[in-house]
């Protein structure tokens, strides 16, 4: 399963919405040239964030973008899910009961991967824009909860690969 460039660079810019806009609306063109995203791709993806109600825009010299909503309030998922089509990681259609084989049945492993797909939603619906601003992330997916980067410096990354 992989994330897809739509999916990345809306969060992206996301994240510098909300860390630029205390001082006034960011101007797609200083998030194109801040992140080095195409400034064509950034005003596709802000048509259908706008369109969801994550952010709100103004027109003129001092024009931009602000978030709708607190940073606090928004979930990564919510940003994936208003410019990409739902992420899975089976074969099988969508809100469908058929599987993914040519007879209509799911093949052996579906619960495996319909699984992971679950586990990837909870987390990117649990992690908030704000997360991702002030650098929460880290250790929310391995240990389901925030945990200070700092008390991972003695923590073998190498070892828990291993298991």
């Amino acid at each position: 399963m992989r994330l897809s460039t739509k999916a990345r660079y809306a969060v992206t810019a996301m994240v510098d919405v909300a860390l630029e806009e205390s001082l006034s609306p960011v101007p797609l063109t200083m998030i194109a040239g801040r992140q080095e995203l195409p400034l064509a791709y950034l005003e596709q993806l802000f048509v259908k964030l706008r369109k969801a109600g994550l952010v709100k825009s103004s027109r003129g010299s001092a024009g931009g973008y602000v978030l709708a909503h607190k940073a606090e309030d928004i979930r990564i998922f919510d940003i994936v899910a208003a410019v990409d089509k739902p992420l899975k990681a089976t074969r099988c259609p969508v809100d469908s009961s058929q599987g993914c084989r040519l007879n209509g049945e799911q093949c052996l492993t579906h619960d495996l991967w319909d699984e992971l797909g679950a586990i990837v939603y909870l987390f990117l619906n649990r992690v908030s824009l704000a997360d991702v601003c002030y650098k929460r992330v880290v250790g929310m997916g391995r240990f389901g909860m925030y945990i200070d980067p700092l008390s991972l410096k003695n923590f073998d990354h190498k070892a828990q690969a291993a298991i």
